[in-house]
Formats: structure tokens, sequence, C-alpha cells
């Protein structure tokens, strides 16, 4: 499913003395099968920008298209449910919103919700939870009686189940351990793979946005700074640091090294492996470095 934002505007408590101006003419294109990155400053707009893509939020300016509807402030569009079916948000702390008696009833509790019967919704619980790395027997346990990453992956599979074409991360990590980060992403990394989704990561971290995205979307202030591939967003990564944004480890290390031997490598590397085989090929053809 495409997702397009055209010169979206939105103004929290439009028309009241404490209206505030979130973001301006932001113009974001997510084809379907993207996997998209959104960095930024706390503040920056980024997500203001996640709930137009679900029409959480409408804009008070431009407009939203999400596949075949268009979202507007004067567009009367109510077929909203069918969007939020189509397009699930993984908040940050995702277990908060567990609820129900058993893992199995929480994950059955969206679809159901949308008109999907008792059986089908079970059949979608057992897939899900497969597919967030855990076993089946969890299902009939409390939400409650697990472990905070086992909430966390519980609460991704009801997303899941809801079988959306396009799933929107926000700080998805967000309080979990190196390695648990590492597994989380791993998961969605996959997930984007096999189930051939749009993929859209509201993060800070500029490492798993270098890792993993198609497209990376910079907000400053309320409106897009920069958009561009991984190696287009980090082959100026002076720029970045002045904004006050970091960038990934390795990008520093190629410009500590570029730096103390005053030599340039010709292009933004994004892994130590390819860092390495091109300063291997440079001391074979004996530069200084």
């Amino acid at each position: 499913m495409d997702i397009s934002l055209q010169q979206v505007e939105y103004r929290y408590q439009a028309d009241t003395p404490f209206e505030r101006l979130a973001i301006q003419d932001v113009s974001i294109d997510i084809p379907s099968g993207t996997y998209l990155a959104i960095i930024g400053h706390t503040g920056s707009g980024k997500s203001t920008v996640l709930q137009h893509l679900n029409a959480l939020l409408k804009p008070t300016g431009g407009k939203v298209i999400i596949g075949d509807r268009e979202i507007s402030r004067n567009n009367k569009e109510k077929r909203l449910r069918d969007i939020r079916q189509k397009v699930g948000i993984v908040f940050q702390f995702p277990e908060h919103q567990l609820f129900e008696e058993t893992v199995e009833k929480d994950i059955c509790f969206g679809p159901m919700n949308f008109g999907v019967s008792e059986e089908e919704a079970k059949k979608r619980a057992r897939q899900a939870i497969k597919q967030v790395g855990l076993p089946e027997n969890i299902l009939g346990k409390s939400p409650f009686d697990l472990s905070g990453g086992q909430m966390r992956r519980a609460a991704i599979a009801g997303v899941l189940a809801m079988e959306p074409e396009v799933i929107v991360l926000d700080e998805p990590t967000a309080g979990l351990d190196p390695r648990g980060r590492k597994e989380i992403m791993e998961m969605f990394h996959r997930l984007h793979r096999e189930r051939n989704l749009t993929t859209v990561l509201v993060t800070h971290s500029m490492e798993d946005a270098a890792r993993y995205a198609d497209q990376i979307v910079i907000m400053h202030k309320g409106n897009v700074f920069k958009k561009g591939s991984p190696e287009e967003i980090f082959s100026s990564p002076e720029g970045l640091i002045k904004l006050g944004l970091d960038v990934p480890e390795i990008v520093r290390f190629q410009l500590k090294i570029e730096q103390t031997f005053q030599t340039k490598l010709g292009k933004t590397f994004l892994s130590m492996e390819e860092l390495t085989e091109a300063i291997a090929r440079l001391l074979k053809r004996g530069n200084p470095v």
C-alpha cells in the first residue's frame, strides 16, 4: 500500500488561543514495500507525522493519501476503520496496552473488533505468536505473567494479527538492553521481507536507520530537512552533527580515519566490513592510510 503526504500541515488545537504549529509543508512519498526511517530530535515533528499515517490525526493543511483514500481537512472520509486495519502502529512500550486475561484473547481482540470470526482470530494468533519468536503454549498464559521482553513481543503479535499492509514502529526498542534491541529490530526486518510489508520506523537510533532502512527522512523543527538513501543521508555527516544529530558509529570512525590521514575514501560506508575492505584496497595501492 502506497502512502503519500503532500504539503501536510498540522496545528494542535487549531482555531483556538492555544493553537500550535507542529509540522508544515511536509511531503513524503512511501511506495509499497519501502522500509523508511524517520529521524530527528524530540519535538521535530516525527510523532505528528506518524499519527497521520493511519489517520489518527487529520491534516489541517495539505493532504494524506493512504492507498486509494484521501485524508484532508475538508474531506469527510468516514471509512477510517479500514485504514486503521491496513496500517498497524506499534507505539513505544506496546506492552502497556495489554489488558486481557490471556495472551490469546489479547491478540484476538483487534481482529475480532474488525469483524473477523473467533476461529480465524485464533488461527491468526497462533501464526502471529510464532512470527514474533514465542512458543504457542504462551497463548494460554496471562500476559502479566510474562517477562518484559515476552510482553512486548505478545503486544506486537496483536498488531501482526490484524494482517496490516503497513507497519509503523514508534521507537520500538525503547527501554530494551542492546541484545533485546538487536533481536527486536532483526525480527521486524525479517517480517518486512517475508510479508512484503511497507515499514516506517520512527527512531532516535542512527545505527538502526542506517542498517535497516531503504530511505531516510530527517525532520527538523516541523519540516523535512533532508531525505534520501542511507548513503546519501550520511554522506555529509558534518552537517548532521551541526544539527545536533548523531551519526552511526561506523561513519564517525570513517571521519576519524579521513581526518587523521588527510585522505578521502570515496564514499560513505555503513558497515565495518565494507570500510575494512576500502582501507585494505588503499593500503595495497600505497596510500598513506
